[in-house]
């Protein structure tokens, strides 16, 4: 893996992250709001939701990044207890906060969306419960790689928290088929999907545009936590002059 062990040199990472982080966010903010303006504009109501059908342009893309950002937080904490990769620790850290934010946001809109389509804001069904487990798990992450940083730690139990958490994506995803529930099941297979093309269409720019918005952000923290290490780094070097 020549390719993964040279972006693992900081100095390398930066030179590719500096120019990267402008371009994903911009590129992102536009996808989303040509997304947002055609799902609200150039799609008809839903012929059983109405007009509330169009928060899934929202809500779908959250409940994506949700997850998604905890299989990046898996995925870096496997390469880092595996191979020891110094900036693996820093993705997890980094993905952990805009993963949570888009757990949390997955959540109030699904509320939002569910309160004229069921008739409640919130019920302990198999989806929505295992989402919010996934948004305490966030958090109590956030918690420990701050205390782990705190007492000096090498990072090695926050990635074990990492890789144990991921045990909720499968719950997640298949709990609308394991469980009879209020939340509807997958409308979007690899063999097809469900939803309505004329409907549908809006939701890939809004997809792809929250990608970049959540990689742009995830970038500029890991930028941050490497120059507050290398300030860090500074300081000590002064105080042991």
């Amino acid at each position: 893996m020549p390719s993964v062990h040279a972006l693992a040199n900081p100095a390398r990472f930066l030179k590719i992250a500096r120019p990267l982080t402008p371009i994903l966010f911009w590129a992102g903010a536009v996808l989303i709001a040509v997304g947002v303006w055609a799902g609200l504009t150039q799609t008809p109501a839903d012929y059983l939701q109405g007009e509330s059908v169009r928060i899934l342009y929202i809500h779908v893309p959250t409940a994506w990044l949700g997850t998604g950002g905890w299989t990046g937080i898996a995925l870096s904490s496997i390469t880092y207890l595996v191979w020891r990769h110094p900036l693996s620790n820093i993705a997890a850290r980094a993905i952990a906060a805009p993963g949570a934010l888009f757990a949390g946001l997955c959540l109030a809109t699904g509320a939002i969306w569910g309160r004229p389509t069921w008739g409640t804001w919130w019920q302990w069904d198999g989806r929505l419960t295992s989402m919010l487990l996934l948004f305490f798990v966030y958090l109590a992450y956030m918690a420990l790689a701050r205390a782990d940083a705190d007492r000096g730690g090498d990072g090695r139990i926050p990635a074990l928290f990492g890789i144990a958490g991921s045990v909720l994506l499968p719950v997640i995803r298949y709990s609308v088929v394991w469980w009879n529930t209020l939340h509807q099941g997958p409308s979007i297979t690899l063999s097809g999907s469900s939803i309505d093309a004329t409907l549908l269409w809006p939701l890939w720019w809004t997809l792809a545009g929250f990608t970049l918005f959540f990689a742009s952000i995830v970038l500029m923290r890991m930028r941050a936590f490497l120059a507050v290490s290398r300030v860090e780094a500074r300081m000590r070097r002064m105080a042991a002059a």
